[in-house]
């Protein structure tokens, strides 16, 4: 009997198996994650969860249930620590499991903050997984006071639910602006007036020099233009990292993340990878896209492929952030940009349509549902309206729709 082992117990190595079931495969399906709890989502930890919002058992993708009523061996809490790919086994622990098939859905890990800067200090957290948001939870109390490293969506998230919460929050971002890397000045713009609006100190062009404490624990902070803040805790959001490291000692060939085919294989015929942790081609380069919407759609079409289909991977980027009362949503990449196209909403909804050329890349949507679906399937279908037509508030958007 055929047996596929999905090492990665997250968003895609959960949809990879389900979709492996709900195509029909009855081989052996083995999904091992090295935390103690089934398949969560992730977005909800900093927001939702983390408020106060959502229990821990509505965070799960399914029901631990879901697993053993599709003959589908969930192993939780469990590390596997070396791939011998000519043998087709792994290691865990000290068990040896063989496979057919290898998916690698390890997804991604956060960066952390250098030792040598007191990254290592007690209070220092990081956003990611459900035991990160546990142990922070308790801190986020009002009236305490937080440092965040980093002004990307993360950074970004975190403090929106701090500041909610009542927490003094500083935010620090080295580059000249907060989502510099990602977005453009106008989209900057709007998020650190939104932040400003409440209470949230945002410093810009200005790193962390070190972290200090007393003890072992976080009290402060010195500024790279040193300035010094007291901290009760601190949040690094500097990004993440695909996770890679079983690939890469396994030989398996990387390249900003395990590199896989248009049919998520990778560089050895029997394994294969999707999710934050793979790249892949997309149009004339490659790229890694770091989504939940990826890692469901690549998972899927890697679980028909693994069937013996050949489906090429069609990415269609999307993503979302939400910040207070504002909902961020983002179709297409920027990449390449060269203006920006302002459509005005109501008082309370703007959209941000980025050009190359006369070429429509992306929208940045904040509470405009209507130019984020429109934008969206212009861009799919590769279709790039006059902006002039985009930047009249009068232009009924999905007239830009029609043949």
């Amino acid at each position: 009997m055929s047996h596929i082992v999905v090492v990665g117990a997250g968003q895609a190595g959960s949809s990879l198996v389900a979709k492996l079931r709900n195509s029909g495969f009855d081989g052996r399906v083995t999904l091992i994650g090295a935390e103690p709890v089934p398949p969560y989502q992730r977005p909800p930890l900093s927001k939702a969860y983390l408020l106060g919002d959502m229990e821990a058992e509505r965070l799960f993708l399914r029901p631990e249930s879901f697993y053993a009523d599709n003959d589908i061996d969930l192993r939780m809490g469990a590390s596997v620590t070396a791939i011998d790919r000519h043998g087709k086994t792994l290691h865990i622990g000290d068990e040896v499991l063989s496979y057919d098939q290898l998916a690698l859905t390890t997804g991604s890990e956060p960066r952390r903050l250098p030792c040598a800067i007191g990254g290592d200090l007690e209070g220092v957290f990081v956003v990611r997984t459900l035991a990160d948001i546990d142990a922070l939870a308790p801190r986020v109390t009002e009236g305490a006071r937080a440092l965040i490293v980093g002004g990307g969506y993360i950074g970004l998230e975190a403090a929106a639910v701090a500041a909610k919460r009542g927490v003094q929050v500083t935010l620090v971002e080295m580059a000249d602006r907060i989502l510099q890397r990602v977005a453009a000045p106008e989209t900057s713009d709007y998020f650190r007036a939104l932040h400003m609006k409440h209470g949230v100190t945002i410093r810009e062009g200005v790193g962390l020099d070190r972290l200090v404490g007393d003890g072992d624990r976080v009290t402060g902070a010195v500024l790279a233009d040193g300035s010094e803040i007291e901290v009760d805790f601190v949040i690094a959001g500097v990004g993440i990292a695909p996770s890679t490291t079983l690939a890469e000692l396994a030989g398996v060939t990387l390249e900003n993340g395990i590199r896989v085919d248009a049919y998520g294989r990778t560089s050895d015929p029997h394994i294969w990878a999707a999710g934050d942790c793979a790249s892949f081609p997309y149009r004339d380069g490659r790229i890694r896209l770091e989504s939940v919407p990826n890692a469901i759609d690549q998972a899927e079409v890697v679980a028909r492929n693994m069937m013996g289909e050949q489906i090429a991977y069609q990415a269609k980027p999307w993503f979302w952030s939400d910040q207070y009362d504002v909902k961020l949503q983002i179709a297409g990449l920027n990449t390449g940009y060269d203006h920006i196209v302002t459509r005005p909403g109501d008082g309370t909804t703007v959209s941000f349509w980025y050009y190359a050329g006369e070429t429509l890349l992306a929208v940045d949507a904040m509470n405009d549902p209507r130019a984020y679906m429109v934008g969206k399937r212009l861009i799919e279908a590769g279709k790039s309206p006059d902006p002039e037509a985009i930047a009249n508030p009068e232009t009924e958007l999905k007239t830009l729709l029609k043949p």
